[in-house]
């Protein structure tokens, strides 16, 4: 569908009433169309912790002018952890800009992400980083045709200083606004940079908050085959990198790789988590507690820091790290494996997997899963290292495909309070479980607050 749309689709100075409903992704257009698309709003729904009632409201936006899907020009605003960054993507793929603004001195201070200072960190430089993307794109917020924003899942603190500088941008210039997905960005932006790529594909999402195996049927549409249930690895790789005194100043990931290189990955025999479970969720949790023991049986301290360490505790330090990675992504080599079996029983089409997050900047973990994506007679696509951490062209880029699509809000009110209550989905699962793959883990049941990502736009769907 995406292809029909290529030529025209609808624009952009539109002239709404003030939307008195949340702030949501599942209000979706109903085309009548196909050249020009003249959309219409179909009824909202929005599910909450708070409440599962339902509010309606019909919402005929006007389009004042037509462009190409190329013209579409789309700020993307994205602050759910520990970067706060903005972008500004065109809807032809032409990165106009990129601004991202790193909390490395708070993550070598606390040894990791502290959520009040991360709120901080972003409130002090949100407006700067967005006024820079605009600038270093020659453009200013008229010229903008939506902004979008990542609304889930994250840090609530953190995800709420993006949401509102979204919504004050979006309703002082008349701007639809795109609640974004922050693990649909990390999948959807390798189709920005392989043009190849089309629906469907499979994706493994890795960073330090996410391990998520997903086989995408269509943009919106997503099945969940495998996630974590305890700690994520990009997690243990910081951790891991803080016990043995990295420097955490670039986050304790690339320290870690860097040191592994200098170890021997046979030295420790650290065991693969969750051998005799047969599907394909991940944990962390438990060889975190065998890689702190190793150190504890060494003596290393972590106080002492790496620079200043002997050469036979660095060479500790280094066959810990080595092992530990080797574990550690065998883990994920061994999921994937399982993963594209169960992905081609549903899909026997999927040509591609893509691997993207933070983690996936890892030159290791890419040569490993490139082994395992050859084996398996599959291309692996990894956006570059720029694109897989946390990034405001993701969430642009990501806008512009729900954009083309019919599914974005109004713009909200220009004088909206200070009390607004937004729309925040820290916990919120992107695709629904395959059934072969359900953990009845309690840490899966307690995550799911909100309705996937998938349910929302399907049942929108179906409304029209």
């Amino acid at each position: 569908m995406l292809s029909s749309l290529s030529s025209t689709i609808s624009r952009l100075n539109l002239f709404y009433p003030k939307p008195s409903i949340p702030y949501s992704l599942s209000s979706c257009l109903k085309t009548l169309k196909p050249q020009p698309i003249i959309p219409r709003w179909s009824p909202l729904h929005s599910l909450s912790t708070h409440s599962t009632s339902r509010l309606s409201t019909s919402l005929k936006p006007q389009f004042e002018t037509l462009v190409s899907k190329d013209d579409l020009v789309v700020l993307g605003i994205e602050t759910s952890c520990d970067d706060t960054a903005a972008a500004v993507v065109r809807g032809n793929g032409e990165i106009l800009s990129q601004v991202v603004s790193s909390q490395a001195d708070l993550l070598a201070k606390y040894g990791g992400v502290a959520p009040k200072m991360a709120e901080e960190a972003h409130s002090q430089v949100i407006d700067q980083v967005v006024q820079e993307a605009l600038d270093k794109a020659n453009l200013t917020a008229t010229n903008l045709s939506a902004v979008a924003v990542t609304i889930g899942p994250g840090l609530s603190l953190c995800l709420r200083v993006g949401v509102r500088k979204a919504r004050k941008l979006a309703g002082s210039f008349n701007l639809p606004i795109i609640g974004i997905h922050h693990m649909e960005a990390h999948a959807l932006v390798a189709r920005l940079i392989e043009h190849e790529l089309q629906f469907p594909f499979m994706a493994l999402l890795i960073s330090g908050g996410h391990n998520l195996l997903i086989l995408a049927h269509d943009l919106g549409h997503y099945i969940q085959l495998g996630t974590t249930i305890d700690d994520a690895i990009g997690e243990a790789y910081d951790k891991t990198a803080k016990w043995l005194g990295l420097d955490m100043s670039r986050s304790g990931g690339p320290a870690l790789e860097e040191l592994a290189r200098e170890g021997d990955a046979e030295s420790i025999k650290f065991s693969t988590p969750m051998k005799q479970h047969k599907d394909c969720n991940f944990s962390y949790a438990g060889l975190k507690t065998q890689v702190r023991l190793a150190i504890e049986s060494k003596n290393i301290n972590a106080e002492i820091p790496i620079s200043s360490a002997s050469s036979q505790d660095r060479r500790s330090r280094a066959d810990i790290a080595a092992s530990f990675q080797r574990v550690a992504v065998l883990h994920l080599e061994e999921r994937c494996d399982r993963a594209i079996e169960w992905a081609r029983k549903i899909e026997p089409s999927i040509k591609h997997l893509v691997v993207s997050g933070g983690v996936a900047s890892n030159q290791y973990v890419r040569a490993r899963l490139d082994h395992v994506v050859k084996k398996n007679s599959l291309q692996l696509v990894c956006p570059p290292p720029k694109l897989c951490t946390d990034n405001g062209v993701m969430v642009a880029w990501t806008g512009i495909e729900h954009f083309c699509m019919g599914r974005f809000d109004p713009p909200p009110p220009a004088d909206e309070h200070e009390d607004y209550m937004y729309d925040l989905r820290p916990r919120w699962p992107l695709g629904e479980e395959y059934a072969e793959g359900r953990s009845e883990a309690r840490s899966l049941r307690t995550a799911r607050i909100h309705p996937s990502l998938t349910s929302i736009i399907q049942a929108s769907l179906q409304q029209q």
